[in-house]
């Protein structure tokens, strides 16, 4: 049958991107904790489409997808996409695998367990024989409490969920679990999908006796991951959704330690 997808185009324009997004994927990642866990990921994949090429071949971005048996993790993500520009004669290429991750978190009181969730992206790019980049972001909510509030009250302080963003270029493996722990340790308190009374009654007093401004949580935040060794690169933001304004606050820092 003719390939209309390699026939020679006359227009003479680079597609720095081409491929598919939203693809709805089973995928096994790596588990700390019980070695693997699955979940579903919105998968993207792209490459590089030359000037002189009419199109791509869609089919092989899933046909890729399916070689890997849906097994994500950092530590093949470089491998993966050098498969790409191999199965799609690509120069560059780039992959993005957004899913759910959830872990198992003990209330801090009663002891009782529940899963907890964050959202990750693991989003890498390869340039052929010359470089590999890869990104882990995690998405996790915590609690804040405004130190101002707590100051000027006679009683009680303003609290609220806040979302920590963060992104980081690592050198060597470092769990997703370990991103968590930094994010929950900078905040005025964690967040738990289940508590008894007697942890809610910690974790009120816990936040109020650890009242925190968004600036507070980010240059936490920033010190410990200045000290990890293992991360190169981060960027972090802190968005707090207000609960006594019609507004959010945010800060956020980036810092290149290479």
């Amino acid at each position: 049958m003719r390939d209309v997808q390699k026939e020679i185009d006359s227009r003479n324009i680079q597609i720095d991107r081409v491929g598919v997004r939203g693809v709805s994927y089973p995928v096994i990642l790596m588990d700390k904790d019980n070695k693997t866990q699955n979940t579903i990921a919105s998968v993207s994949m792209s490459v590089m489409l030359p000037r002189e090429y009419r199109g791509t071949h869609m089919s092989r971005f899933i046909e890729t997808l399916e070689e890997y048996h849906g097994r994500v993790s950092p530590a093949n993500l470089e491998a993966f996409t050098k498969r790409l520009c191999e199965k799609l004669n690509a120069s560059e290429s780039s992959v993005s695998f957004e899913f759910p991750y959830y872990f198992r978190k003990k209330a801090p009181v009663s002891g009782i367990e529940s899963f907890s969730k964050c959202d990750v992206n693991l989003k890498a790019s390869y340039e052929y024989d010359k470089h590999f980049d890869m990104i882990i972001e995690i998405n996790l909510n915590v609690q804040t409490l405004c130190p101002c509030s707590k100051e000027i009250s006679n009683y009680g302080a303003h609290n609220q969920r806040a979302l920590v963003s963060l992104q980081v270029r690592c050198s060597g493996l470092v769990w997703f679990e370990e991103l968590i722990n930094m994010i929950e340790s900078s905040a005025s308190a964690p967040l738990f999908t289940l508590l008894k009374r007697e942890d809610e009654k910690f974790i009120t007093e816990l936040s109020y006796e650890n009242p925190r401004f968004v600036e507070d949580v980010i240059r936490e935040l920033a010190i410990t991951l200045d000290n990890e060794k293992r991360i190169l690169w981060y960027n972090a933001r802190v968005t707090s959704y207000e609960s006594i304004h019609n507004h959010d606050a945010f800060a956020e820092i980036e810092r290149d330690k290479r």
